[in-house]
C-alpha cells in the first residue's frame, strides 16, 4: 500500500446527506493526526463487500461520501483515498480506474491476508 500518512485510528459510521435525505455507510474511515491546529486528518474512507465484485458504482458512492464531508468540512479530505476492500474482485473497470488513479486502492483478499 502507498503510504499517506500515519493512522491514528480506524472507526466505521454514518454520514449524513441532507440534498438526498439520507444517510451513507463508511465501513472504514482511517484517521491521522492534523497540523498544529488540531483536528484529524482523513486518510481513507472505504467499503467492502465480501461476496459481490466491486465496480464504479462502489467508487461513485466513496467520492460522493468524500465530497459531502469536504462540504462541511469535517475534517481535512484534500489527501483522503478512496478504498475498495473485496472478497470476490473488482471488475476491469474498476481495476483499470485505481491503475490510473494513486488515490484509489483495491483490496483483494491476497492483498489483504499477504500484502502487495
Amino acid at each position: 500500500m502507498r503510504c499517506w500518512g500515519h493512522p491514528t485510528r480506524v472507526a466505521a459510521g454514518t454520514v449524513n446527506d441532507p440534498a438526498a435525505k439520507t444517510g451513507h455507510e463508511v465501513d472504514v474511515a482511517v484517521f491521522g493526526p492534523g497540523d498544529d491546529h488540531g483536528g484529524d486528518v482523513l486518510l481513507a474512507i472505504g467499503e467492502d463487500k465480501w461476496n459481490d465484485t466491486m465496480g464504479v458504482s462502489h467508487l461513485q458512492r466513496l467520492q460522493h461520501i468524500r465530497a459531502l464531508l469536504a462540504a462541511r468540512n469535517a475534517a481535512t479530505t484534500e489527501r483522503t483515498r478512496l478504498m475498495c476492500f473485496s472478497g470476490a474482485g473488482f471488475t476491469p473497470e474498476l481495476s483499470r480506474t485505481a491503475a490510473r488513479d494513486h488515490t484509489i486502492q483495491l483490496v483483494d483478499l491476497n492483498r489483504l491476508y499477504h500484502g502487495e
